[in-house]
């Protein structure tokens, strides 16, 4: 087995946007392993140095150069890390200076990142969805539950939590949930706190033996974590959907960011900010 590339994530603020064009990358070389490490503001000369020197020594230690994803505004900075023994990638020098082309603009380097909370409208929607999410989470409450852009539906650990809290935290999307107990899945009817909203209702489903087995983690030999359980719940789940024409998503094989992006489509959703 081929020993892990070692791969660095340098930023001068989360780190989030390195990670994610990185791992998007990453991601196309399947066949390869890879040892990741994050160091996020790195924002002065001197902590530049001091993460140059762990390239370095990653670079000496395993006698080949490590790939550095950089995502950092200050030029001085960036050149310094671009001195390092790795494979470096900058995203601004690879794409601002086509950018200052395309726009016949020069660009203004603010180290407000995507991620900044310099833009307090932008925040304070996000933080508001997410309070909104976690405030109906599992069907708490219904209270203000008129206010939601979507509702989940769907049987215990079928991915419903992540899914808003997701939706919220990216989109300022207000997504509560609601989980399918067994006396819902034996009535003819929608459950008494969502019905007024059919219209916001979007289910989870998701492959008994993938329930089974999260189930067999949370409550180890329980009847909640037993196939039979499992079969019969996802099976009355998916006929409620299908009786009431609620929209409906298997979450087996989607990671959170497909799922979001499933349900903002289906339900025609914006993002809010």
């Amino acid at each position: 087995m081929n020993t892990p590339r070692h791969v660095f994530y340098i930023s001068d603020r989360t780190g989030l946007t390195a990670e994610n064009i990185g791992e998007a990358l990453l991601n196309q070389f399947g066949n390869l392993q890879f040892k990741r490490s994050t160091y996020p503001f790195i924002d002065t000369p001197e902590k530049a140095l001091a993460v140059v020197e762990k390239v370095n020594r990653s670079a000496q230690e395993h006698g080949v150069r490590p790939i550095a994803f950089v995502s950092v505004v200050n030029h001085e900075i960036r050149h310094i890390i671009k001195e390092a023994n790795a494979f470096v990638i900058n995203f601004f020098d690879t794409f601002l200076g086509q950018l200052e082309k395309e726009l016949n603009a020069q660009a203004t380097l603010s180290l407000q990142g995507h991620h900044s909370i310099g833009n307090t409208q932008r925040y304070d929607a996000r933080m508001e969805a997410v309070n909104f999410s976690l405030n109906h989470d599992d069907g708490v409450s219904d209270k203000n539950l008129k206010e939601a852009d979507v509702i989940l539906m769907g049987v215990s650990r079928s991915g419903k939590t992540p899914t808003c809290l997701y939706l919220a935290l990216q989109y300022g999307i207000r997504a509560a949930n609601y989980p399918l107990i067994p006396d819902d899945l034996e009535s003819t009817d929608l459950p008494r706190m969502v019905k007024p909203y059919k219209d916001k209702l979007f289910g989870l489903t998701i492959q008994p033996e993938r329930l089974q087995a999260i189930r067999q983690e949370r409550r180890p030999n329980s009847t909640y974590a037993k196939i039979d359980t499992c079969l019969s719940e996802v099976s009355d789940a998916q006929a409620m959907f299908k009786r009431f024409n609620i929209p409906f998503t298997n979450t087996t094989d989607k990671s959170v960011e497909e799922l979001a992006v499933h349900i903002l489509q289906a339900c025609k959703l914006k993002r809010r900010f």
